[in-house]
């Protein structure tokens, strides 16, 4: 008998009722993905559909349905993502200290200090702060949640791609995580070129790429009731490479 833990987050783990789930198969042979998938449907039939529209993240990459899994690997499966309940009140960062996540209020003096360069002219920060209304719907407060360690290494990715696709541009990203209130800051990316245009360039290409591929959810709490937000427009497949 072999036994795989998995990592739930977001809405899945409020529909599973626990954020990590144990599966148990008799086979020594190792699991695919989507094996693992439908063993989960099976013991969790009332989180099904929502099994079934997350992806499986291994060793902290997204993995495709036909990869296979070995018990030992760390093993998550993720919601549409969008950016809490389980929050984490430490800051944590990558090592060269541009991508950061905390339950901290954040400063765009901070985040801006990272990218600045003597032979870079133009800067550009783009922050994300919580809106009250939308349509008719009045926002009390958003919490954000994160699957910390793969959220800081997709984080790194984005940064990377930027630099190798818009030469010599920098970038930093701070989110945050937790309780957000109206009018509070959630995300502040910043980036610094040497021309305006790879600036405004890179700043979209980070903002999109995040809520597609970061691990962070955030639920809207409303005056009457509450919602797990995830990707607004198209298909989702973090697996996707982006230009």
């Amino acid at each position: 008998m072999q036994q795989y833990t998995v990592r739930l987050f977001a809405g899945l783990a409020e529909r599973v009722g626990q954020s990590q789930v144990i599966i148990e198969t008799p086979s020594s042979e190792e699991l695919t993905v989507a094996q693992l998938k439908e063993l989960l449907s099976k013991q969790y039939p009332e989180a099904k559909i929502m099994i079934e529209a997350a992806f499986a993240a291994v060793n902290q990459e997204y993995a495709l349905a036909d990869n296979r899994i070995k018990p030992v690997d760390e093993i998550a499966l993720i919601p549409p993502v969008s950016g809490g309940s389980g929050i984490d009140t430490t800051t944590s960062q990558t090592t060269d200290g541009l991508y950061l996540i905390t339950s901290e209020r954040l400063q765009a003096e901070d985040v801006i200090a990272k990218v600045i360069d003597p032979n870079h002219g133009a800067t550009l920060t783009f922050i994300g702060t919580t809106r009250e209304m939308t349509g008719a719907m009045q926002t009390v407060h958003l919490e954000y949640e994160a699957y910390i360690p793969m959220a800081l290494h997709q984080l790194q990715k984005i940064g990377d791609h930027i630099a190798t696709t818009w030469t010599g541009t920098r970038c930093a990203i701070s989110h945050r995580i937790g309780t957000v209130g109206i009018a509070e800051t959630s995300v502040i990316i910043a980036v610094s070129s040497a021309h305006r245009n790879d600036a405004y360039e890179a700043s979209r290409f980070a903002i999109e790429r995040l809520k597609e591929t970061v691990p962070i959810w955030k639920k809207e709490i409303w005056a009457d009731g509450s919602e797990w937000k995830g990707v607004q427009t198209g298909p989702w497949n973090p697996t996707e490479p982006k230009s």
